[in-house]
């Protein structure tokens, strides 16, 4: 089993909903609290185990924004995990999910270093790393309905964007996804078989330049609407 998430960059809207949903349940679970510095100063800064980028691809008018949510990949093949001196860093041989013995951290930040997708990190309060653990704590909570045993940014989601599943098993919902729309894992070429898949963006009609450019001024449109609102 390989439980991970599936991200539609296509439909993914920016709002940070998941990443404020994470942070808020798994504050209470458990890695124990993520701290924040200076929250309200002038540099706030603080632990988020989900972050999205935010990235304009394309030249006007067939320009789009793509908004890019980033968070543990819990690869197949995790550098994260060989490289801990400590034995914090494992990877459950069960359902895949890798996770940090706050124990046995000791935050001495190899982790974050071996990993290339900047998933980890470090608490400065606490001294450990910390990371996405899928949740672990809810998605095998049986005093949960079936339908609620998902991560919290699956569940918050408003454009249904992210899905969770088992990617190990070619049959399940996020596998088809997955096939159907041409998904993949981050940065392939390293070898780290990452779980987590995207969905690419889908094509954007094209909008020819000439036709932009003979387009009246925002001005003009104005100046005509202003003219047909009110009565002379």
């Amino acid at each position: 089993m390989k439980l991970g998430l599936v991200i539609d960059l296509d439909t993914c809207v920016g709002c940070h909903a998941c990443a404020v949903a994470c942070k808020q349940w798994n504050t209470s679970g458990t890695t124990g609290p993520l701290s924040d510095y200076k929250p309200y100063g002038q540099d706030p800064s603080g632990v988020w185990f989900n972050r999205i980028r935010h990235y304009e691809v394309g030249d006007y008018p067939n320009n789009k924004t793509i908004n890019f949510p980033m968070s543990c990949m819990h690869c197949e093949d995790a550098d994260c995990v060989t490289v801990c001196p400590t034995g914090a860093s494992w990877k459950r041989q069960e359902d895949g999910i890798v996770l940090v013995d706050q124990d046995k951290c000791m935050g001495c930040n190899y982790c974050s270093w071996a990993c290339p997708y900047g998933a980890r990190e470090l608490d400065r309060e606490s001294g450990t790393m910390k990371k996405c653990t899928l949740c672990v704590d809810r998605i095998y909570d049986e005093n949960l309905p079936q339908e609620e045993r998902q991560p919290a940014c699956v569940l918050t989601c408003p454009a249904h964007a992210r899905y969770f599943g088992d990617l190990g098993d070619p049959d399940s919902d996020v596998s088809t996804l997955v096939r159907e729309r041409g998904g993949y894992g981050l940065m392939p070429e390293l070898g780290y078989n990452p779980t987590n898949q995207y969905l690419p963006p889908r094509p954007v009609k094209q909008v020819p330049t000439e036709d932009v450019d003979d387009r009246p001024s925002l001005k003009d449109r104005i100046n005509e609407w202003v003219n047909q609102a009110i009565p002379r």
